[in-house]
């Protein structure tokens, strides 16, 4: 019986554990910062009008991410943007373990530079505790979405939540699995 394991969990325990020890002089390799989760979210304003959106939403982000999306739903009423509390407003997925390299991967090896005028990602995004959140502007330029049977391109935002203290061992994490951030 073979037992089948990401490559970006592999290349994570082959090449990212030993460059980040010597980088950051870690005594042992439980210390070394690992990524936790990716969560991948949509926040649909014009979903008010229109239920099927949610629906669309929730469909093209299971073929995105490889596991079923959950709908969100608004928290409380807001008479200027017509929402009332329970109503349908996005759509998320939170990844762990192997679906997380997986939808990793894919992310950096074929979604990121299918972007248009792609140049790498501005690293302003850490949050001081050693998270990562970045947008993308559409949805269409990951492989699984066909262009023509989208009703509408609507961007995501991707988080990634590391066990990192800080942002430079964050940003030194997702380096080593060869994000593409801006010079």
């Amino acid at each position: 019986m073979s037992t089948y394991s990401p490559r970006l969990k592999t290349t994570y325990k082959e090449k990212v554990v030993p460059a980040l020890r010597k980088e950051f002089n870690y005594k042992s390799s439980m210390q070394v910062p690992r990524l936790m989760k990716i969560a991948v979210n949509q926040g649909l304003g014009n979903a008010v009008g229109d239920k099927k959106i949610v629906e669309n939403a929730i469909g093209e982000m299971t073929m995105i991410t490889g596991q079923k999306a959950v709908g969100t739903v608004s928290k409380k009423d807001i008479s200027n943007f017509k929402l009332r509390k329970g109503m349908p407003i996005g759509a998320r997925v939170t990844l762990r373990g192997d679906k997380m390299y997986e939808f990793l991967d894919r992310l950096i090896a074929v979604a990121l530079p299918r972007t248009r005028d792609f140049r790498g990602v501005a690293a302003k995004g850490f949050d001081g505790r050693g998270n990562f959140t970045f947008g993308v502007k559409e949805q269409i330029i990951f492989p699984e979405i066909d262009i023509d049977k989208t009703p509408r391109i609507q961007g995501m935002d991707i988080t990634f939540v590391t066990s990192a203290k800080t942002d430079q061992e964050a940003k030194a994490l997702l380096k080593e699995f060869g994000f593409p951030f801006t010079k």
